[in-house]
């Protein structure tokens, strides 16, 4: 019995040590895979990708392959495609061939009074009527009128072209050249320069603030907006995706009825932390005669001014409301010291007086016009263009 045992166990030890054996010889054929012999960097290639992107197949020395692995084609970031501002040259030539168009009625009524044969009391009159038709107010009406009755009287002119060139120069002193209309504060070496933009509600305050942006990125600025406007549902939406369409970040809220003081404030210290060159501020549309609104609104300033200046306070005032807007202009200078009126919409049934009205209401220029819907439809006031464009057609 304990032979036979012997036996066996003999028997399970060769059996295990030709196992063995047979095992290192099917192994030892089997050459590993190629190590890196330097440490990999960033911008190596994938084991097994040639530098044309295609997979290699590694062949062993037996002639073995190993399996390939398929890799995916690197992928090429897509760069953001933002519109192209035009120049602000191309839109003043724009704006003022609109103008012209719109306000044709005006000079020719005008024109064609001053050239009569005879121009007595009841012409000088229907003149006067004509001009306050205008929106140009009643006391520069009457200052246009007297200026013009001297200078007919002592020249004695009836030829059109001189009559029109009479007419140009009055009205081209009722409208001030001599005013700073300059949009753009002069720069700082420490900080952004700071704009915040008031106006009642429906005027197109926030889409002026997105075509402001556009002249400003036109003229190779670094804009960054400020959605203050939180009251209003969408506003901030609305803002962000003018900024989106020439590139220009908005600092916003994601809480609706978020405090605007606080917005404000953010956005300046991100202008400032980005060192952008302007900070644009759009602010709620509010009713001038609501008191608690318009003190918000003191508020909001004095919050920005804790961290930086605001340089440039630009009312925003639709010249289809012509008179009515002198009321609203008069009570935003009070609360937050308005430097310069944007006219939006001055065309239709808009009178180009009100340009003449307003400065005179609060010796405050009018910097920026808008005589359309399209985007670039916004473009610095020029004085000059202004009355050439009156008096043409």
């Amino acid at each position: 019995m304990s032979d036979s045992l012997t036996l066996t166990i003999i028997i399970v030890a060769v059996v295990a040590v030709v196992g063995i054996g047979v095992i290192a010889f099917v192994t030892k054929g089997r050459k590993p895979k190629t190590p890196y012999t330097s440490e990999r960097d960033a911008d190596d290639l994938p084991a097994g990708q040639s530098a044309e992107g295609t997979t290699e197949v590694v062949a062993d020395a037996a002639g073995a392959t190993d399996a390939a692995v398929a890799v995916e084609e690197p992928v090429v970031p897509v760069t953001p495609q933002f519109d192209v501002p035009e120049p602000v040259q191309g839109r003043l030539a724009r704006l003022r061939a609109r103008l012209t168009k719109s306000n044709n009625m005006f000079s020719k009524g005008l024109l064609a009074l001053l050239s009569q044969d005879t121009i007595d009391e009841d012409v000088w009159e229907e003149i006067e009527e004509n001009l306050l038709m205008a929106d140009l107010g009643t006391e520069p009406a009457m200052e246009l009128v007297d200026a013009l009755r001297e200078r007919v009287k002592i020249e004695g002119s009836k030829d059109p072209a001189r009559v029109k060139a009479m007419l140009r120069e009055e009205l081209l002193k009722l409208v001030d050249p001599s005013l700073d209309r300059s949009y753009l504060p002069e720069p700082h070496p420490d900080r952004p320069s700071i704009i915040m933009v008031v106006g009642v509600n429906g005027v197109g305050k926030t889409t002026t603030i997105g075509k402001m942006a556009r002249v400003l990125v036109a003229e190779d600025k670094d804009v960054l907006l400020g959605a203050a406007d939180t009251f209003r549902a969408a506003a901030a939406e609305q803002l962000a995706t003018w900024g989106d369409r020439v590139g220009v970040p908005t600092v916003r809220s994601d809480i609706d009825g978020a405090d605007p003081a606080s917005v404000a404030f953010e956005a300046v210290s991100a202008g400032i932390d980005q060192e952008v060159d302007i900070v644009m501020i759009d602010t709620a549309g509010r009713l001038q005669n609501k008191v608690g609104l318009m003190d918000e609104l003191g508020k909001i300033k004095r919050v920005v001014e804790k961290r930086a200046t605001i340089d440039e306070v630009l009312l925003v005032l639709d010249a289809t409301t012509g008179q009515n807007g002198l009321q609203q202009a008069k009570v935003f200078s009070e609360v937050v010291n308005v430097t310069g009126i944007v006219l939006t919409k001055l065309d239709g049934t808009a009178k180009g007086g009100i340009v003449v009205a307003i400065q005179r209401q609060l010796g405050v220029p009018v910097k920026l016009v808008g005589l359309g819907e399209g985007p670039d439809d916004l473009a610095p006031f020029s004085p000059e263009d202004f009355v050439d464009a009156l008096l043409e057609g």
